[in-house]
């Protein structure tokens, strides 16, 4: 039997990682003094949790590691019928919420799961979205302005969740994911990594402010560039360092100064805006490294890739992010961290540093 709604949230996850985010949401929820609990299936790409906390665990989509989003649960169906599903699923859709009434919703997604087995439901969400916005604005139900969205997780062809996003306090893109386009001057694919990240770590204020036209920057680990061209693109100067070659083009910009050095070892000779890290080391030490950075007063944002190990996932990022602050907080100074399991990251975590001052 399924939880009454508004007692259940739904969390978007790379498949393979139900688990690790099943557990946050269990910590975060404990942290709330709730006694919530999970229903997952391995592969699946979501996490369902049920919690009397649910509304108050909602809006905090961006302090998960591992959630691409996170989605208030108004019903689900079961055996939908084939040839009309809308008649099963819009009763629940217009249902009077016992906090808010009945909605208006700016929009209507139609979306499924990061899996192998629900990525074969793309034609089906589809057409059905465009006939669920068609029955919405016939019903008077859409409004631009309003702060709701509303989302159906098709989970198969006659299952589907009905649920809902504040705006403001979940993920901008259908199931968490921006849809970037690879740019064929970049000579890797990792530079969507940091695209990614950059999008999703930063808000559009923050990314006017903190990443400005001029501003110095590290790559550890830059070889063949394709971290280096996010910067460069953005009319960061910026100091490779890495022992193999790095793509001509970029060291032609102009802006780009190639050093093989050790990034481990190497220590610019004055501060620098940002430091930029996807080394493939142990996590722990590529924590290690930052935080010295930042400690030490090296650099001012960080974005760093930890690669994770095969088990216990959720407790090496933890591990990781605590080893950061506990570092700023010996020098006696406070960090702010944001961390999130990106669509491109793969078996990794990507983290963005910031010591404010």
């Amino acid at each position: 039997m399924s939880a009454p709604a508004l007692r259940r949230l739904l969390a978007y996850c790379r498949p393979g990682f139900e688990g690790e985010c099943a557990q946050e949401l269990a910590a975060l929820d404990a942290r709330l003094s709730g006694a919530g609990y999970a229903r997952a299936a391995r592969g699946s790409g979501y996490v369902e949790f049920v919690s009397d906390d649910a509304p108050a665990l909602a809006g905090r989509w961006r302090e998960l590691v591992f959630a691409r989003q996170l989605l208030a649960v108004l019903g689900d169906a079961r055996d939908l019928p084939p040839k009309d599903r809308l008649a099963v699923l819009l009763p629940i859709v217009e249902a009077q919420d016992p906090l808010h009434g009945r909605r208006r919703w700016c929009d209507a997604w139609v979306e499924s799961p990061d899996s192998d087995a629900a990525r074969e439901l793309a034609p089906l969400c589809r057409g059905l979205e465009a006939a669920l916005v068609a029955a919405l604005k016939q019903r008077k139900l859409i409004d631009r302005d309003s702060r709701w969205r509303l989302h159906l997780c098709m989970t198969a062809t006659d299952a589907a969740y009905v649920a809902v996003a504040d705006r403001a306090t979940t993920a901008p893109w259908p199931g968490g994911i921006p849809r970037l386009k690879f740019p064929r001057s970049a000579p890797s694919r990792s530079t969507l990594k940091l695209e990614e990240a950059l999008l999703v770590l930063l808000d559009e204020g923050e990314r006017e402010r903190w990443l400005k036209p001029g501003m110095r920057a590290v790559d550890l680990g830059a070889s063949p560039g394709g971290w280096t061209w996010q910067l460069v693109a953005r009319s960061l100067h910026v100091t490779a360092v890495d022992n193999g070659p790095m793509d001509a083009a970029l060291l032609a910009s102009g802006l780009v100064d190639h050093l093989r050095a050790d990034g481990f070892r190497y220590r610019p000779p004055r501060a620098v805006d940002w430091l930029v890290c996807d080394m493939v080391e142990q996590p722990r030490r590529v924590a290690g490294l930052m935080a010295q950075w930042l400690a030490e007063g090296l650099c001012r944002h960080a974005i760093f890739n930890l690669k994770l190990p095969m088990k216990k996932r959720h407790d090496e990022v933890r591990l990781c992010l605590d080893l950061v602050a506990d570092a700023l907080a010996a020098k006696g100074r406070r960090v702010e961290l944001r961390a999130k399991q990106l669509y491109h990251d793969r078996e990794e975590v990507t983290v963005y540093a910031r010591v404010p001052g």
